[in-house]
């Protein structure tokens, strides 16, 4: 059997989204799913025509049946055919959405399947490039005409993908500056350009940037749904979460030279594991005061080596609940927990320590409780972190 070999990058994701004022849902719809049995990861993004409920029903339909036949592999002209069978027809005869297919590969094969959508983007050295293309009639009685324009290629480290929605390129429509709306070939140079800037800059950065630009292009109220997603494959940032002691006290100096030995940046999570950890390597452990708006949270501290030191199981409570709610517009602020996420957000590989000794000495009934809770919490972590936000996550029990 043949074995791939696996890429040695990351692959970033992220979505930005816009709707009209007054709207209470949005008619572009993006969903995703890792299959990690079969190294692949799926993403469709359905524009539902016009806006509104109405619009948003018929994209999560179009994206959940978009989304299953992928993942069965289903070829798909068979699965536009079925897709556009389900929907209900305008007076034209023209299905009510469009769709956008990416699946992208553990050994960094990639598969765009795009049907009336606007152009996905392959940026590759600061240029726009062109990889094989070519186009799939759908199939069905009353889909005569009507074809998917497919890419594949195999991607590098430091390419980008750009998909969207039409809000995007049709944003200033009908004003001064584009009164045909900004066009293909503006947004694409204007991408190129954010690029060239800033050669590193994050898939967040970059979609938010043209999400903006096109909120701009609207005199900040945009006429229709403005999707903006970037696919960015580049060097993972590394990093490890340790909370609590290991299971047998005479393994503490292992543990603690696993986490001295790790290459990247490393937070702790309970007191009693950064009292271990500062013992081992003989550093010191400093309360930071100052901050009173901690939602009843002990404060931070500081410890040479690592980026923070917090309380353990209530700070990792407060970091699931914030990730669960979190989307494009969450702000952060500074408490631990916050602080916590942000670290989270910013690296791809996450290595999870959690120690599972329980201090009987301290007769305290409610201890095993307390390692139960963690873990779950830990498993609820991790499972948003993979799933929501397309980390690399191993997690250790010691």
């Amino acid at each position: 059997m043949e074995t791939k070999t696996i890429p040695d990058f990351h692959v970033e994701i992220d979505v930005q989204q816009q709707r009209p004022k007054g709207e209470t849902a949005c008619g572009d719809v993006f969903q995703s799913s890792i299959f990690r049995e079969e190294g692949r990861t799926v993403l469709v993004l359905s524009d539902g025509i016009g806006h509104g409920i109405k619009a948003s029903v018929l994209a999560t339909l179009t994206s959940t049946m978009a989304l299953k036949y992928t993942q069965l592999h289903t070829k798909p002209e068979v699965a536009a055919k079925f897709i556009l069978e389900a929907l209900p027809r305008s007076e034209e005869k023209e299905s009510y959405a469009t769709f956008t297919i990416i699946e992208l590969e553990d050994d960094g094969h990639v598969r765009i399947v795009n049907y009336d959508n606007p152009c996905v983007l392959v940026i590759r050295n600061g240029v726009s490039i062109q990889p094989k293309e070519y186009k799939l009639a759908i199939k069905g009685e009353g889909n005569e005409g009507k074809v998917m324009l497919c890419k594949e290629f195999m991607a590098r480290k430091e390419d980008r993908i750009i998909f969207m929605s039409d809000g995007i390129p049709q944003s200033g429509l009908g004003n001064k500056r584009f009164p045909m709306g900004w066009g293909m070939e503006q947004l694409e140079a204007f991408i190129l350009n954010q690029v060239k800037r800033q050669p590193d800059i994050s898939a967040t950065k970059l979609s938010r940037k043209v999400i903006n630009q096109a909120l701009m292009n609207d005199d900040y109220s945009v006429k229709d749904d403005a999707t903006s997603g970037v696919i960015y494959f580049r060097e993972p940032r590394k990093f490890m979460l340790i909370t609590g002691p290991p299971f047998y006290k005479i393994k503490d100096y292992d543990f603690v030279g696993r986490i001295k030995g790790f290459d990247g940046k490393k937070i702790i999570c309970g007191g009693t594991t950064a009292e271990i950890i500062a013992r081992e390597l003989n550093l010191n452990v400093e309360i930071q005061h100052g901050n009173k708006n901690l939602e009843k949270l002990p404060p931070s501290a500081t410890m040479s080596g690592f980026e923070m030191v917090t309380e353990g199981i209530l700070t990792l409570g407060k970091v699931e609940e914030i990730l669960e709610t979190y989307d494009s517009d969450t702000r952060l602020g500074n408490t631990p927990p916050e602080e916590v996420v942000k670290l989270l957000l910013q690296h791809d590989s996450i290595d999870i320590i959690v120690g599972t000794r329980i201090n009987w000495a301290h007769q305290d009934p409610d201890q095993p409780l307390e390692l139960e809770l963690r873990k779950f919490v830990i498993k609820r972590i991790v499972k948003i972190l993979v799933h929501k936000f397309f980390k690399k996550v191993k997690v250790e029990y010691v």
